[in-house]
């Protein structure tokens, strides 16, 4: 078991923690069915609690699912407004227990645009999120560049959520179980191929889940540098210093396989405590967090800035005062 004499008291920041508004329920738990996954299941007095027992703070809320579909873009900006205002009113009155990231109605970019500037200028959202793709358009993307743009202009915080690729998923294989870290990377590998980290410095991307399989293969990656391309025209080296630009977060990923391999690419400001809850089940991400604080080679210093210290670098709306 974890010494908590080792750290003190902790009060972590959830950088990845969902809100489902309750119209929206009856879909999630549909959604979750159809692939063999836990039906999530949320209310803020439940959240609260389930918070209380994991020593987290603060929750940063996202929607983590599509909006409408592919060819609905009016019912998407529709529904991103509902829920966003859903959300800020949550955070209005409990701005101490939860934080908010916008969602996008991409690939809608007029209405992603629209609807950034009334989350972050009238909600006082945190940041937006974006999934990894948008039925099938992935945020590298060059009809994506104005909402890079924007974002960077307002140094916004963005957390690019895993959700199914195109295709097909594996019979008998629930896509959160390797479609979905799969697509985070391969949405980061695209978004750094075509400069946009590079281009907006002042936009910082979360990826989730350890940033899917991207520390474990970054050195890989880099080969993208010596291919013939129209890309960024790197080196190797400069392509794993884009990499490293990104955030991650430790969601369902602080086994003994993995935290290494997060913590020897990323930068240790760049790390970030996230639960996935309801996503996932709160007695599953429980065995995660005791992997966290038990993890043999975590000082004090990083353990606590990767519970609270980071997020409030990035967030610093969070910051104790």
């Amino acid at each position: 078991m974890a010494d908590p004499g080792r750290t003190g008291p902790r009060r972590r920041i959830d950088i990845h923690q969902h809100v489902i508004p309750p119209d929206r329920g009856r879909a999630m738990a549909g959604r979750a069915a159809a692939v063999g996954w836990p039906a999530p299941v949320w209310d803020e007095r439940g959240a609260i609690a389930m918070m209380d027992r994991r020593s987290i703070a603060t929750g940063v809320l996202s929607y983590a699912a599509p909006l409408a579909g592919p060819d609905d873009p009016v019912a998407a900006r529709e529904v991103a407004r509902i829920v966003n205002e859903f959300t800020a009113e949550l955070v209005k009155n409990r701005p101490d227990r939860f934080g908010h990231f916008a969602a996008l109605p991409l690939p809608d970019v007029d209405g992603a645009l629209a609807e950034a500037a009334h989350a972050l200028d009238e909600l006082e959202a945190d940041g937006v999120m974006v999934l990894s793709n948008a039925h099938g358009r992935y945020p590298g993307d060059p009809e994506f560049e104005p909402l890079w743009a924007e974002l960077d202009a307002r140094s916004a915080v963005v957390l690019v959520h895993p959700t199914a690729p195109p295709g097909a998923p594996l019979p008998d294989v629930p896509p959160p179980l390797a479609d979905f870290p799969y697509d985070t990377t391969r949405a980061a590998l695209q978004l750094t191929m075509r400069g946009v980290p590079r281009r907006y410095p002042r936009m910082r991307m979360i990826l989730p889940h350890a940033g899917g399989f991207l520390p474990y293969a970054a050195h890989r990656f880099a080969l993208a540098a010596r291919l013939p391309t129209d890309g960024p025209g790197t080196t190797p080296e400069d392509f794993l210093a884009d990499l490293r630009r990104f955030y991650f977060d430790t969601a369902i990923s602080t086994g003994s396989t993995t935290l290494p391999s997060l913590l020897a690419f990323a930068a240790p400001d760049h790390v970030l405590y996230g639960s996935d809850f309801p996503m996932l089940p709160e007695e599953w991400g429980t065995d995660f967090d005791t992997l966290l604080d038990d993890h043999p080679h975590l000082g004090p210093g990083l353990l606590d800035a990767i519970d609270r210290g980071n997020a409030e670098l990035l967030i610093p709306r969070l910051a104790r005062p």
